[in-house]
Formats: C-alpha cells, structure tokens, sequence
C-alpha cells in the first residue's frame, strides 16, 4: 500500500481541453521534471508547442507550481482523492519577440513634455 502513495496519476489538460496522460509519477518528482515530460509528449500536430521548461506554466488547485518544487509537495489536500487523477492545466506561454522587450525599457516611451507660454 506505501507504494501507491508514493505514486500520483496526473494528467495534463492542455487549454485546447485535450490532455496528455495520464501517467504514474512519483512525489519525489520535480515539477521541471514534470515539464519536461510534458514537452517530450506535446501532441505533434498542435501548433505553438513549447520548446523549453521555461515557456510552460503548470497550475493545480488554483496555484501555478514552482519548477523546484516536487509532486508531493505541491498536492492539494482537497484535490487529493485516493486512487484518484490529479488534473493540471497546462499554460504554454508564446516566446516573446526582441522588440516587445526593448519597449519598456526605451526611455522615449515614458517621456511627456509640457510647455507653458
């Protein structure tokens, strides 16, 4: 029986409401671990997908979960059914271009000028 509570089933649900999994993970299981996975199962034919740990967020319960944290560690006690899926949501965030960068940092965006006469 301790081995089925070092496990947890996740499945992933991608905001296109298509999931990935789910799949047995163990708590010890980062959640950078986690994204990983889920890059190396993106579905081929979805456009946009990501390409590192960084561009996906995961949330459970409400709350986005750290890449240094592990599974068990970020189980919510009210979601933790036993024999149980967990669901998370995947939120993949689209890489951003060189000038939506530079533009809050350039100095001329912010500056307002008035002349009194």
């Amino acid at each position: 029986m301790s081995g089925a509570q070092d496990q947890l089933e996740i499945k992933f649900r991608l905001t296109d409401g298509t999931d990935i999994g789910p799949r047995n993970f163990p708590v010890a299981t980062s959640v950078a671990t986690l994204k990983e996975n889920i890059i190396a199962q993106w579905p081929k034919e979805k456009e946009n997908g990501p390409r590192t740990v960084k561009d996906i967020k995961l949330i459970s319960a409400g709350r986005i979960l750290e890449n240094n944290r592990t599974v068990g560690e970020c189980r919510s006690p009210l979601c933790d059914i036993p024999g149980g899926v967990t669901t998370m949501h995947v939120v993949v965030q689209p890489p951003s271009t060189e000038k939506e960068r530079k533009l809050p940092t350039d100095p001329k965006q912010n500056k307002c000028v008035c002349v009194i006469l």
